[in-house]
This record gives C-alpha cells, structure tokens and sequence, in this order.
C-alpha cells in the first residue's frame, strides 16, 4: 500500500525551509518546549485565520514554552507570500519559514499521509511527533500534550488510527 513514516511518536524530521519570512531560523527542535509546525498555504481559504488563531495560541501559552511555526511549501513565490504573511499577521510573533525545495512536503507531509492544509503537528518536549492532524482538534489534544498524558493514551493511538485509514484512503483515490 502507501509508503509512510511519519507517525505518532516518530522522531520529529527537522525545519529544512530555505527562507524565514518571520521569526529567528530555527532547523532544529529544542527539547523540553512544545512545538506546533503548521504547514499553510496562501491559496487556502481558511490558513490564514488559523494562523491567526495559531498566534494567539503562541501569545496565551508563552509561559508554557509552545511555539508555533508556520510552514508554506514550494507552490507560492515568495513575494506573495511575504505579502500574504503580512495581512493575516502584521503584528505576530511567529515564525513563518518558507520552503522551496520541497524537502518539509516530503518528510513531513508525504511521510505523514497528509494532504490537506491547513495540517498540525506538534512535537512534543521529547522532540516526539505527538500529533499530526486538523487544527481544530488540538484544542483537546493539547491540553494533554502540555501534562505528558497524550502521546501514551488510548485516545492518541485510536486518533492516529483513523488518521492513518483517512490517509491510506485518500492515497488510494488519488493513485487510482
């Protein structure tokens, strides 16, 4: 079937962007913070107000140590983006990376069985892929992430079970 690698619990890849459009560069994850890399796209609709969402997340849990890091891939130029990253966050603290070549689409996204954006991943203080998966979801997830009991629990295997099946099914329409 589908080849993948990415999944709960995996070893986070790292930041491979080739231009920061916000943000100190950043290619490596610390452990002991919580990271959320979201990869976005211009083109979507609903992106930019996630960002927005996403910044405010950042600025409420700042004392916790959670970053979260914007991730456009190689289908914008960088012009539009720029502009794009400006509008929705004129005046967000967030990291915004820009990647070109492609690499964050293939060991993120394609190793996760991700298509669609807006898609989260957080990393967790372990550097541990703790979740991959819509953003509206970590609401809950989080919470858990922040304590140390998701990764471990039922509810984290059981959501990346049916995450894979999505991702499988998906993958499977797409190829035929």
């Amino acid at each position: 079937m589908t080849s993948y690698s990415l999944n709960l619990d995996s070893p986070a890849p790292p930041i491979n962007v080739q231009h920061w459009l916000r943000g100190d560069p950043l290619s490596n994850f610390q452990l002991g913070k919580i990271y959320i890399p979201v990869f976005i796209s211009i083109t979507c609709s609903g992106c930019g107000p996630a960002l927005v969402r996403l910044a405010q997340l950042q600025e409420q849990c700042r004392d916790i140590g959670i970053e979260v890091i914007g991730i456009v891939t190689a289908d914008e130029a960088l012009a539009e983006v720029d502009a794009w990253v400006t509008k929705w966050l004129p005046n967000a603290n967030i990291r915004i990376g820009f990647d070109y070549s492609g690499e964050m689409d293939e060991d993120w996204l394609k190793a996760s069985l991700s298509f669609a954006v807006p898609r989260a991943f957080v990393v967790d203080r372990d550097g541990r892929i703790a979740f991959i998966g819509d953003l509206v979801k970590l609401e809950d997830v989080l919470p858990k992430v922040i304590d140390g009991t998701w990764r471990a629990s039922a509810e984290a295997k059981n959501a990346e079970k049916e995450r894979i099946a999505e991702g499988e099914t998906y993958a499977a329409v797409i190829v035929s």
